[in-house]
């Protein structure tokens, strides 16, 4: 009786033995499909930067500002403005529904007017001489935003900016003459970020801070303290820093000094 029930047992499990190889293999696959699903894995928005997007719909959340919007997006926040209707000085509501889609910009008469009109202002004020060097590179005159090694170099695509190495708490200073547009934690990896626009064409970026000390509208100078380095948003301390130029990042190292 013993050897008729071992006999019948190894009978039941022939037959899964004897499946052909394509079936066992996407058994496999839904067993580990299904593991998967239970673990709490990081979205994949959270671990790159998203890409340029011109479709779709942004609804404004509670603390966000047209430029953060633009700069999640890869976009220019003035490309943004045109094609929403939305005048200076870029007042955007909680609900509102920003289009992601590129429109034709308006008549070139306006544009000029506007920037002419603007551009005396920014040169009229003078950059104070500063400890570090700077480097003057059109209307702007930038500086090293905190002294580091450089622990993450510009590439475009997953680091749109460099990083550099500090201790937490210590000083983060304004790269240029500007006004703070942006001042908060709601962009996704970025941590407690800060935003200055230097000029109709430039915004700057200061990221993964410890406490953030300006408030958005704030005039700031070059070398004046913003913030302290930490590590909101990162695994170390560090700063994250960014310079956009027409809302496209490029590498913060053609425009600081050597």
């Amino acid at each position: 009786m013993q050897r008729r029930q071992i006999k019948y047992g190894n009978n039941q499990l022939t037959p899964w033995l004897r499946l052909p190889g394509v079936v066992l293999c996407g058994l496999l696959i839904l067993l580990l499909l299904s593991a998967c699903t239970n673990n709490n894995y990081a979205p994949i928005y959270n671990l790159e930067r998203p890409k340029t997007v011109t479709k779709g719909v942004h609804t404004v959340r509670k603390g966000e500002t047209l430029y953060a919007i633009a700069w999640r997006y890869g976009r220019d926040y003035r490309e943004l403005a045109r094609a929403n209707g939305i005048r200076w000085p870029y007042t955007i509501y909680l609900g509102q529904r920003i289009s992601l889609y590129k429109s034709a910009p308006p008549a070139s008469a306006p544009s000029k007017t506007t920037q002419v009109a603007k551009k005396p202002q920014q040169r009229v004020v003078q950059p104070k001489p500063a400890p570090q060097p700077v480097v003057t590179k059109g209307p702007i005159s930038w500086r090293w935003p905190v002294k580091g090694a450089i622990v993450g170099r510009f590439n475009g695509i997953s680091n749109k900016g460099i990083d550099i190495k500090g201790k937490a708490g210590q000083t983060v200073r304004a790269a240029a003459d500007g006004v703070v547009v942006y001042a908060g934690s709601g962009l996704i990896g970025y941590g407690n970020l800060v935003i200055i626009k230097h000029s109709q064409t430039f915004l700057s970026a200061y990221a993964h801070n410890k406490k953030v000390l300006v408030a958005e509208k704030n005039k700031v100078k070059a070398g004046q303290k913003i913030a302290e380095i930490g590590s909101s948003g990162a695994s170390e301390n560090k700063l994250h820093f960014e310079i956009r130029k027409n809302g496209k990042p490029v590498n913060p190292l053609w425009y600081l000094p050597k």
